[in-house]
């Protein structure tokens, strides 16, 4: 009866542990977030801080801005990190988010090989400089994938009244990465985040040769998903990377990260928007 008792003990704690275990084993989110801020390594910096701070761990799914807005209307994601203000607010306009906040900023700069053959280094505006490319029909490379680097580019050709086409004009269809790698194998003209660029090793003879154009600026935002639209997803887990990223911990780790000695992302947490503001 006694050894009876023990066992029954034993299995009850086995039990126990292996409960246990299983909770701790579903106490991760997927995020959905861009290539910009998995490639510069910025993930690599925050997500142990974060992890450490709550016991929760973030599985990224790196894409362009666009796939991974589809990626959470599927209701395949937990949590979005994105670069595209507009779309982002159009996202939660439609339902599938409750609320947005600005998290970072840092740049976009156009790179183009050293000798700048459409001569845009001495330019004024992001919209002279790419008249320049045009007009000189020098190779661009786009990344052409619906990202939010991709989107922003498309939106600067507007401003300069100029509609991209020839054979100077090639859309890649892939990461920010690979599209370096294609820009410096053929010598051409290319928008890039700043955080990839520096991080980018493969420069070849490609040199940073505009920047600084307050048209280039560069908004990332933080969106929680609606649990109306989703309630399967881990929203409550969600909620809490999303407030560590707004937080002094969060946005001070941001403002720590470097590559090369240099700050590639600048904090800013805003006013959120979405549900939760407007119930406000």
């Amino acid at each position: 009866m006694q050894r009876t008792g023990l066992t029954l003990v034993a299995l009850g704690l086995m039990g126990l542990s292996l409960g246990a275990s299983a909770q701790d084993d579903n106490r991760f989110i997927t995020l959905a977030s861009t290539t910009s801020t998995q490639n510069s390594g910025l993930f690599d910096a925050l997500l142990p801080l974060f992890s450490e701070a709550s016991g929760i761990d973030v599985r990224v799914v790196a894409v362009g801005t666009g796939q991974a807005f589809e990626i959470v209307r599927r209701g395949d994601a937990d949590s979005l990190l994105v670069h595209d203000t507009a779309g982002e607010e159009r996202f939660v306009a439609e339902g599938y988010g409750s609320e947005r906040a600005d998290v970072m900023v840092n740049d976009f700069v156009i790179i183009g090989p050293g000798d700048d053959p459409a001569g845009i280094r001495d330019g004024d505006t992001v919209e002279q400089a790419l008249s320049a490319i045009a007009e000189a029909e020098a190779p661009f490379a786009s990344r052409g994938d619906d990202s939010g680097t991709h989107r922003a580019e498309l939106r600067l050709w507007v401003a300069a009244g100029i509609t991209p086409d020839g054979d100077w004009y090639r859309e890649l269809g892939g990461g920010m990465g690979p599209t370096l790698n294609t820009a410096a194998g053929m010598d051409a003209y290319v928008m890039s985040d700043r955080a990839t660029w520096v991080a980018f090793d493969n420069r070849q003879n490609l040199d940073l040769l505009f920047e600084g154009d307050d048209a280039l600026f560069n908004q990332y935002g933080s969106l929680l998903i609606s649990e109306k639209r989703h309630p399967h997803l881990k929203h409550e887990l969600a909620s809490q990377w999303h407030d560590w990223l707004l937080s002094e911990a969060g946005q001070q780790a941001i403002a720590d990260f470097e590559v090369k000695g240099q700050q590639l992302f600048f904090p800013n947490a805003h006013t959120a928007t979405g549900d939760e503001a407007n119930a406000e």
